[in-house]
């Protein structure tokens, strides 16, 4: 059945983002089979993006069988969450380690207080240092390879705020206009950590990591190998410029596309309570940590996956 709004009731639409009524994407591409999860139980908490996973424990040996759904989960429902599960960091560490290679973040260890170990980022937030995670962002895309994925664990919460939301950028992407799809198929855009994590590093720092970690070049629609699945892949930490176009349109299909992942029908919003983990597919989709609970405290872990080198889709001029 197809839903029509009154005609007097739409506006007329002046934004090229305008969308009034339903906008609901598809969770998966066509190539994926969904199938219902024999081995834990999932509860969505959107249509497309987020799931609450119970009866499993993540210390310990989980079977293959029980990691091949949790893989398909991720890849279908993008981000995945798991409470009262009381792990210290050694198991913690056991978990992203099924997963691939862990990576060795060069940078915290310079602008977040507290670093002990290179495969873990603490995140220890209080009156003395405060959040500055509330900007969207993909994790790690001035590398060259980019995060595959992230195992993000709650040591301390405040009270009341500090949720993290994440957007879902296949949703984004399909849900694009098509003239806007057609201009951005095939570009590439420059990926930089120097604008971020550069300007509270010191200098020599940033010197003697600079020739290792220069700019990285990344396709604006990446595709994601497993399902065929196109998703936005600039971000504003980290995207400088989309390259082959003059500055001024590089900055406005940026900002048309910054805008569009913020839009709420593609995210969802995490309540964190301690003991909670999320685990997400950082190819897939990006995420913002709410900075409203200063001064309160709020420590977290990351154990970020190391991933690959990410493959665009071709252009227009590459399909004649």
């Amino acid at each position: 059945m197809t839903y029509a709004l009154p005609v007097t009731a739409v506006p007329t639409p002046t934004d090229p983002l305008a969308a009034y009524g339903p906008l609901v994407a598809t969770r998966m591409p066509e190539t994926l089979e969904e199938r219902p999860y024999q081995l834990f139980t999932l509860t969505p908490h959107t249509p497309t993006i987020g799931a609450e996973i119970s009866g499993i424990r993540l210390s310990g040996d989980l079977s293959d069988e029980v990691l091949a759904e949790l893989r398909r989960a991720l890849l279908e429902w993008k981000v995945l969450f798991f409470r009262d599960q009381d792990i210290d960091r050694s198991e913690h560490r056991d978990f992203a380690a099924r997963w691939g290679e862990l990576e060795q973040h060069p940078f915290f260890k310079y602008t977040q207080p507290g670093q002990s170990d290179a495969d873990v980022a603490t995140l220890a937030k209080d009156a003395m240092s405060v959040g500055v995670e509330n900007v969207w962002h993909n994790d790690v895309t001035w590398h060259e390879f980019p995060s595959y994925a992230a195992v993000l664990r709650a040591v301390e919460i405040p009270s009341v705020g500090g949720d993290t939301l994440w957007a879902d950028t296949g949703a984004a992407y399909d849900l694009l206009p098509e003239d806007i799809r057609a201009r951005i198929d095939g570009l590439e855009a420059e990926h930089d950590w120097m604008q971020s994590f550069g300007i509270r590093m010191p200098e020599e720092a940033v010197a003697q990591l600079r020739p290792h970690f220069p700019p990285a070049i990344h396709p604006v629609v990446r595709v994601i190998p497993e399902s065929g699945r196109r998703v936005l892949f600039v971000n504003s930490a980290f995207t400088q410029r989309i390259l082959g176009i003059s500055e001024d349109e590089s900055n406005e299909l940026l900002r048309l596309l910054y805008r569009h992942v913020q839009r709420p029908e593609f995210q969802v919003r995490l309540r964190w309570q301690k003991d909670t983990i999320a685990f997400w597919d950082n190819r897939s989709c990006q995420h913002y940590a709410a900075s409203d609970y200063f001064p309160a405290r709020r420590v977290m872990e990351r154990i970020s996956i190391v991933g690959d080198t990410p493959v665009g889709v071709p252009g227009p001029s590459d399909r004649m």
